[in-house]
């Protein structure tokens, strides 16, 4: 069979990832790392009391600045009422959960079709423990973020429990949110 021959018989998609797409995109960055360097914003504007409203567009990668996106997406942070809001939208760490978990999918679907990996099912659940004492800085003993969060992934693929228990695992430590969350970096406010 010639190389054109196993390029045709390759299935167009898998796990809904193009998979000529996700194989030249590996390629260009593997002979241009330079590629690979991103940079994502986002602004925020507070509205009133746990109110505030994100919004996020423009970003610069693969070389470039990127223009593919028309409208920028808008989030509303809010508070429940008893946390001094009326539930205008989740609040900031329920997103990070959002975040969280959007991103550990992403990379496991990814990584599973880079694998070979076909996926029939996948949900995943996360919880995390915060004290707000931290936050209203009551007690200094008190972290003032999340204490821990819990992934539990629901899968169902064609994969082995060995395969499976090695994809989670690399999921891990391949996810960029997952990696910010375990292994902070460094953050600086200051003034505009």
């Amino acid at each position: 069979m010639t190389s054109q021959a196993t390029v045709q018989a390759m299935p167009n998609t898998m796990n809904g990832l193009n998979i000529q797409d996700m194989t030249a995109t590996v390629a260009a960055i593997k002979q241009t790392p330079a590629l690979g360097a991103f940079e994502f914003r986002a602004s925020n504007e507070w509205i009133g009391g746990g109110e505030n409203r994100s919004r996020i567009k423009e970003f610069y990668g693969a070389g470039q600045e990127d223009e593919s996106r028309a409208t920028a997406f808008e989030f509303t942070n809010g508070e429940p009422p008893v946390l001094l809001g009326h539930n205008e939208g989740a609040n900031p760490v329920e997103f990070l959960l959002h975040a969280l978990a959007g991103c550990v999918t992403t990379t496991f679907v990814l990584h599973a079709t880079a694998r070979g990996i076909t996926i029939k099912r996948l949900r995943t659940e996360l919880t995390g423990t915060l004290d707000v004492q931290g936050l209203l800085a009551l007690d200094d003993d008190v972290p003032v973020g999340y204490e821990q969060i819990q992934i539990k992934m629901d899968v169902e693929t064609d994969a082995s429990d060995a395969e499976l228990a090695d994809l989670m695992a690399f999921t891990k430590e391949r996810s960029p949110v997952c990696n910010t969350v375990c292994k902070p970096v460094p953050v600086s406010i200051e003034r505009a």
